[in-house]
């Protein structure tokens, strides 16, 4: 039965009180609680893992929880194709199918949200020849307002690209069929560089190497580079004390508690910056691709990040690091490159990208630090990530995107009356069509 409580996010900065949470434990269960909210006169929105930054997921109607619908339902080793339902997390679902052999080809740096949560508000990693995560899904089951469910595959592809990337307009999603790739290793190199020497050399470093990132800190002239590569080196990960040391102690305490004192004495924040790059050290790692790509992130931030074609890069990172100068801002810059996707509302749509991510630690402002940097991204014609903040509107964003009416008309078509809408997306998509 549906009942009435609070829901938040991860970072414990978006919460609503729905009318009624339904959780549903399969598709059956799910149809039977989109029918009782449109009988009610609800608008209905999906819970998957809380693990964004926007006020997608808020709603004074019914929440919908997919945490009882985490099962993985078929791997088949042989064509790489994996079918599961919609809120397994990506961690859970990772190890399930290197079990199996498989594996995803690429992933970000966290895997505690969902599937469906994830692909949904384009999640990415790190790659410049490899798409963001919801381009291997190659079906989506959608559950719709009247209670009717869609299997969404190739066969529709104008459906299909709209459905990757859908941030819950469309409808729920109840399950995923995704291409899975052979498993594998992957070898991690983390060291510290010169910013103009990473900045001069950027291109033979994203096309040298399978993924690569880097940290970059205001106030400091070295960033924390990162460089990820297929091997076939048997597997070398830490040992669990340093792993816990580094990742959890130093990474996460450590960074919080420095993160803490810039916030209570921001003239510090400089020398804080070029201590937290100093101390960094090095690190080699040989293991599987999914405990490579993905870290532990406990420190409370918010963010907002953007992807710009890639030839912007080394321009856009200056600018913002001198941004973040002006700033109280004890959090660096993430700078990842990705590959071009089709998706309608892909942000690398149609074009490999830059993805500039910018943070700031809980109870610093953010919103004017965000705000200028927001600007510079749209000198270069820049997409925000769906899941974290930024302050466009769907009039600003429509012309960013090729193919924003073509959503916008199949959004219209699986959604007549808006009943998976929200003052959300009623901002940053518009109202539904008539």
């Amino acid at each position: 039965m549906p009942d009435s409580t609070t829901w938040t996010n991860f970072a414990g900065d978006q919460t609503c009180r729905p009318a009624a949470l339904e959780r549903p434990n399969d598709r059956t269960e799910l149809a039977a609680a989109i029918e009782r909210a449109t009988a009610a006169g609800h608008t209905v929105r999906v819970a998957g893992g809380g693990h964004s930054f926007t006020d997608g997921v808020l709603t004074d109607g019914t929440l919908i929880s997919l945490t009882g619908m985490d099962r993985v339902l078929d791997i088949d080793p042989r064509s790489g194709l994996v079918r599961c339902e919609a809120g397994v997390s990506l961690g859970a679902l990772s190890a399930a199918m290197w079990r199996h052999g498989l594996a995803f080809a690429n992933l970000g740096d966290i895997d505690v949200q969902s599937i469906a949560g994830a692909t949904a508000t384009r999640t990415h990693g790190a790659g410049i020849g490899l798409p963001n995560l919801s381009a291997a899904l190659q079906s989506i089951e959608l559950t719709l307002a009247d209670g009717r469910t869609l299997e969404i595959d190739a066969s529709q592809p104008d459906l299909l690209r709209a459905a990757r990337i859908s941030l819950g307009a469309l409808g729920v999603v109840s399950a995923v069929t995704l291409q899975a790739v052979p498993a594998f290793r992957l070898e991690s190199a983390e060291t510290t560089m010169g910013l103009d020497e990473v900045l001069a050399g950027l291109d033979e470093m994203v096309d040298g190497n399978d993924h690569f990132g880097f940290f970059a800190f205001g106030h400091c002239a070295r960033v924390m580079t990162k460089t990820w590569n297929r091997t076939d080196l048997p597997e070398r990960p830490l040992r669990p004390a340093r792993e816990w040391f580094e990742d959890v102690a130093l990474t996460n305490y450590g960074y919080w508690g420095a993160c803490a004192v810039g916030r209570a004495v921001p003239a510090w924040i400089p020398t804080i910056n070029r201590l937290c790059t100093r101390f960094s050290g090095t690190r080699h790692v040989v293991d599987r691709s999914y405990r490579v790509f993905a870290t532990p992130r406990l420190v409370p931030i918010t963010e907002m990040e953007y992807a710009i074609g890639r030839e912007h890069a080394a321009d856009a990172v200056r600018r913002v690091l001198a941004v973040a100068e002006r700033h109280p801002a004890p959090t660096p810059l993430e700078v990842r490159f990705v590959g071009a996707d089709d998706a309608l509302l892909s942000p690398a749509h149609e074009r490999a990208s830059c993805y500039i991510a910018v943070h700031q630690f809980k109870g610093l402002p953010w919103a004017p630090y965000f705000s200028e940097v927001e600007r510079i991204m749209m000198e270069y014609g820049g997409r925000p990530h769906w899941g974290k903040r930024h302050f466009r509107s769907a009039e600003s964003l429509r012309d960013a995107y090729p193919g924003w009416d073509r959503f916008a008309a199949i959004r219209a078509d699986l959604d007549p009356h808006g009943v998976f809408t929200n003052p959300h997306l009623e901002h940053v998509l518009g109202p539904v069509q008539s």
